[in-house]
């Protein structure tokens, strides 16, 4: 982007192995794992061994320690597996309104008048936001792929791009559309997917009831000829699904699997109204689902079967939607508020012990990603870690490893984040991102925004 902050990104981790020094390590490598006091050394980009401290022996190969300024818990970076972070240019837009006439009154008049720098400086602010959670590693189905692209980039985040295919208002009809936004997507994948390892290329159709089932077989067919992502929004509110089965006679995932469109990786958001046979079907499939209890709650869409979907196998991982309909990019929040919700629909205090939520917000959203190396620290994982503060009354007492587990889930929070490294490299420190010019990315949403909101009127 020629109007970026002005400022690089983070350059290649330095090659030299380093043996991080904690007062704990939580690996999210298995349930309720964690090592007081640990390490963890990395080479470059990649985790090389994790374990108690003094659990190696230095040889030699470990030229630097670093022993932790900060009274910590190193964890994992957690991954948000369905956002549209430069949404926040839209926060706070539509308040108090249901899903549909959100889209159709609020949100989309005012993204058919965005352009590549508002995408680019959404995304940047939203970069930083999510950093400072702890968040390194995002899935975005957002418009503008490439400016999107740079501001993960500029931002020293990891990013799984899935550009949205969907027609706007205003945008010129067309009988087959969505095959000039596929094409536009499978040349952005060429050109992007992989960059720097931190940019990963899919296909994001926005939902069944947007795009026509035969859109979303051509764009099925696309993602699997590239072994890439197809990102939808799917089964999120009731009328939704009434509505298709009146028109289709059978669920959404038996229609879309009936016609191919299970056939390759898919990640399946929200995913609220589910049968028995549903989750039968996305087991059979492989189909992950992007779990979002807040922005869920907050537009009363209802609430996902979790339980059922994580007792038949199925992949989940937690996402926060986007920042105009939740309203912030906090997964802390989320995994908390997704434990709760669970109990409630099961009417089980037992439901989702805290192991089970952590691992939704870092080893489980790699898994629903299709990524095994993101969050968990493993021998071969890359090395994105967040460090909490343990010295905060929310830590007290702490009498047991297990205790370490629940207050993380339920007394800890974001604000306890004071560091974060993506690929080895830091990009935040005493809580202060250092890859993006935070002021000037708020100054430049707030006049964006104001421009887009006149833009309706």
């Amino acid at each position: 982007m020629t109007d970026g902050p002005g400022r690089p990104g983070p350059g290649p981790a330095e090659a030299t192995p380093v043996r991080y020094v904690a007062d704990a390590v939580v690996a999210c490598d298995r349930p309720g794992h964690v090592l007081r006091p640990g390490v963890v050394e990395v080479a470059g980009d990649t985790v090389t061994h994790v374990g108690r401290s003094g659990s190696t022996r230095d040889d030699g190969s470990v030229r630097e320690l670093r022993e932790l300024r900060v009274h910590g818990a190193l964890l994992p970076g957690m991954v948000n597996v369905h956002c549209h972070s430069p949404m926040t240019l839209f926060r706070g837009s539509g308040e108090n309104l249901p899903l549909h006439r959100w889209l159709d009154e609020v949100l989309w008049p005012q993204e058919a008048h965005l352009t590549e720098e508002d995408v680019y400086w959404g995304m940047s602010l939203a970069a930083a936001e999510l950093l400072c959670f702890g968040v390194t590693t995002t899935c975005e189905a957002y418009f503008f792929g490439d400016a999107l692209a740079d501001a993960v980039i500029d931002a020293g985040s990891r990013a799984q791009v899935t550009p949205g295919v969907l027609q706007l208002p205003g945008q010129e009809p067309a009988e087959h559309w969505w095959v000039a936004q596929t094409e536009q997507i499978t040349d952005f994948h060429r050109r992007r997917h992989g960059e720097g390892g931190r940019i990963e290329v899919g296909f994001a159709p926005h939902a069944p009831y947007t795009v026509p089932l035969p859109g979303l077989v051509h764009i099925a067919r696309a993602a699997q000829d590239l072994d890439a992502l197809f990102h939808i929004h799917l089964a999120e509110t009731e009328d939704e699904c009434r509505r298709f089965t009146e028109e289709h006679g059978d669920s959404i995932p038996a229609v879309l699997a009936d016609a191919g469109v299970f056939d390759g990786r898919v990640l399946a958001a929200h995913s609220v109204w589910l049968s028995e046979a549903d989750i039968d079907r996305y087991r059979q499939f492989d189909v992950a689902v992007a779990h979002c209890p807040q922005s869920n709650a907050k537009l009363a869409s209802g609430v996902a079967p979790l339980v059922p979907l994580l007792d038949a196998g199925v992949r989940v991982g937690l996402g926060t939607d986007g920042p105009a309909s939740n309203n912030d990019l906090d997964l802390w929040e989320e995994l908390r508020l997704a434990a709760m919700l669970a109990r409630i629909r099961q009417r089980d205090a037992a439901a989702l012990p805290a192991a089970a939520a952590l691992n939704l917000a870092t080893r489980a959203g790699g898994l629903a990603l299709g990524r095994p190396d993101l969050g968990v620290l493993a021998p071969g994982s890359r090395a994105d870690m967040l460090l909490v503060r343990l010295d905060d009354p929310a830590f007290v007492p702490l009498l047991d490893d297990g205790q370490m587990i629940e207050h993380l889930v339920w007394s800890a929070s974001s604000r306890l984040v004071t560091d974060v490294w993506v690929a080895g490299v830091p990009v935040v420190v005493s809580q202060q991102c250092l890859t993006v010019d935070v002021g000037r990315a708020r100054r430049e949403v707030e006049e964006r925004a104001l421009r887009l909101r006149q833009s309706v009127r």
